[in-house]
C-alpha cells in the first residue's frame, strides 16, 4: 500500500498505516489535530519520565542555545557537559563516575563495546573481542547493537551484515522458574567454551526492558553474575537505557542489586523525552588506563557532550532531584502494580510483572500452559490498535518468547502520573482487552 498522505514527503516508520497528527502535550497526555486526548501510558518509547512539555527543560534549551549552542568535543568543553556529567555522578556508586555523552541509546551503546575493546586492547589482551549477551534482549538498532540484541525477527533481513556474537539465554521465571538461565550458570559456561582470553565483556539490562517484558532476575542471578565476571576478568556493561534515570524506583536498575557494572549506557529518561541525548558511564579504572596509554577514547561523534542537549540533560537530572521523582516513581509503581493484578480476571492475560513505573503485562493463549499467542494472531497488535482507538497509547512487542511467537504490553507512565490517572488508564485498558478477546 503507498504513502496515505499524498502530499508529504515523509519516509515514514510504517507505510501502510495513516499517523493522526500530534499537536501538543502535557503531563501525561498528547492532544491531536482533531482534539482527541490520549493517555500516553508507555512513555512514548519509555522516555518519558517526568512529563509532557515540562518548562523547565523548554526554558534550558532556549537558553543555552542563544548562549553556546554548539563546540566541538575535540576543541572545548562546556558548562553543561561539565555539569551533567556532576550531576550524574552524584547519583552513582563507587568510581563509576565519568560520562562520555551522545545522542541516542544504540550509539551509546555500540560505544560501551568500543571502549570494552579499546580497554582490553590498550592492556595488551588484543585476543579480547567477544562481547557476551542474551536472548532475548534489545540494545540498538546499528550494526554492532543489532549483533548484540537477542530479537530474531529485527536481526533476519539485516543478517550478512552482523557480527556473530555469543549470546546466552536470559532469566524467565515466568516460562522457566529455576532453570540454569535463571540462576547464572550460563554465563560461565559459556566464558568457557569461547575462552576466557577471547571474551571482553558482558552485556545485559539488568532489569530486562521490553524485549522480555520488565523481567527481574533475582538476587542470586546477579550474584552469580558479578562472580563470574571477577573470576575471568570480564567487564559488565549495564545497559540502563530504558531502565535507567529512575525508571524502575531506584536511579538505576542495577542499584537494586549487590553489584557495580564497570561500564554503564544510559539513555531516553536523560532527556525528558526532549531532544537525543545518551551517555556512557566509566568506572575511573578504565578512564585511567586510557589516559595513560592512548590518551583517548577512540570514538568520535559529531554531537558528543553538544551543549545544547547536555543542557536538556542538566535541567532533566535536576528535576528528578527537585520534585523526588526517582522516589515518587516507587510509589506509584506500587500503585500501578495493585491496578495491574486487577487484569488477571482476563484468560488471556499470563503474568503481570515488572520493578517501579516499567511494568509488563504478558498475554497468552492458555494461562495453565502458558501457550504463547502465534506471531500471525497479533494479539498485541491488535490490543494496542483498539487501545490507541480508546485514546490509549502503550508499547507493545512480539516474538520474546522463541524469537517469533508471544505478545506483550509495556506500561510505563510518566513518574508524575496520578492514582487518578491510573484508575483511568486501568479503564481504558480493560475495554481495549475486551474489544480484542
Amino acid at each position: 500500500m503507498a504513502y496515505k498522505y499524498p502530499d508529504s514527503f515523509v519516509f515514514y516508520r510504517k507505510l501502510n498505516k495513516t499517523f493522526p497528527k500530534a499537536v501538543s502535550s502535557q503531563g501525561c497526555f498528547i492532544l491531536d489535530e482533531t482534539g482527541k486526548k490520549y493517555f500516553d501510558a508507555s512513555g512514548g518509547a519509555v522516555v518519558v519520565n517526568i512529563g509532557h512539555a515540562v518548562p523547565e527543560i523548554a526554558d534550558a534549551l532556549a537558553g543555552q542555545a542563544r548562549v553556546l549552542p554548539y563546540v566541538n568535543g575535540t576543541q572545548f568543553t562546556n558548562d553543561p557537559v561539565e555539569v551533567l556529567a556532576a550531576e550524574i555522578a552524584e547519583v552513582l556508586p563507587g568510581t563509576l563516575k565519568y560520562s562520555y555523552f551522545l545522542a541516542s541509546g544504540s550509539e551509546a551503546n555500540e560505544a560501551a563495546v568500543k571502549l570494552a575493546r579499546q580497554y582490553w586492547f590498550e592492556k595488551g589482551q588484543k585476543s579480547r573481542w567477544k562481547i557476551i549477551s542474551r536472548t532475548p534482549s534489545y540494545h540498538g538498532n546499528t550494526l554492532t547493537a543489532l549483533s548484540l540484541s537477542g530479537r530474531e525477527h529485527y536481526r533476519t533481513v539485516f543478517g550478512p551484515l552482523l557480527t556473530d556474537f555469543p549470546r546466552i539465554q536470559a532469566p524467565d521465571e515466568y516460562r522457566h522458574p529455576g532453570c540454569k538461565a535463571c540462576t547464572g550458570e550460563l554465563l560461565e559456561e559459556e566464558i568457557l567454551k569461547q575462552g576466557p582470553e577471547t571474551v571482553a565483556a558482558f552485556i545485559a539490562e539488568p532489569i530486562i526492558g521490553s524485549s522480555a517484558g520488565a523481567v527481574v532476575p533475582s538476587q542470586d542471578y546477579y550474584r552469580r553474575i558479578a562472580e563470574t565476571c571477577r573470576k575471568y576478568d570480564i567487564l559488565f556493561i549495564a545497559d540502563e537505557v530504558m531502565a535507567g534515570m529512575g525508571r524502575t524506583g531506584k536511579w538505576f536498575s542495577f542499584q537494586h542489586y549487590d553489584f557495580i557494572p564497570d561500564i554503564l549506557v544510559a539513555g531516553k529518561g536523560i532527556n525528558g523525552g526532549v531532544v537525543p541525548l545518551s551517555a556512557v558511564v566509566a568506572k575511573k579504572e578504565i578512564v585511567d588506563l586510557l589516559a595513560s596509554t592512548s590518551g583517548y577514547f577512540n570514538h568520535a561523534q559529531t554531537y558528543s557532550h553538544t551543549p545544547v542537549t547536555c543542557a536538556a540533560g542538566v535541567a532533566t537530572v535536576r528535576y528528578l532531584k527537585k520534585h523526588k521523582l526517582v522516589d515518587r516513581c516507587a510509589e506509584m509503581g506500587e500503585v500501578l502494580s495493585s491496578h495491574l493484578v486487577e487484569l488477571m480476571e482476563y484468560p488471556v492475560v499470563g503474568n503481570v510483572r515488572g520493578k517501579g513505573l516499567m511494568q509488563a503485562v504478558e498475554f497468552v493463549k492458555d494461562r495453565r500452559t502458558r501457550e504463547p499467542f502465534l506471531r500471525s494472531e497479533k494479539f498485541a497488535e491488535r490490543f494496542t490498535e483498539n487501545a490507541f482507538n480508546n485514546g490509549l497509547i502503550l508499547w507493545n512487542n512480539v516474538g520474546h518468547v522463541d524469537g517469533t511467537n508471544g505478545d506483550l504490553v509495556m506500561v510505563a507512565p510518566p513518574f508524575t502520573v496520578t492514582d487518578e490517572e491510573i484508575t483511568e488508564f486501568i479503564k481504558r485498558f480493560k475495554k481495549s482487552l475486551e474489544q480484542t478477546i
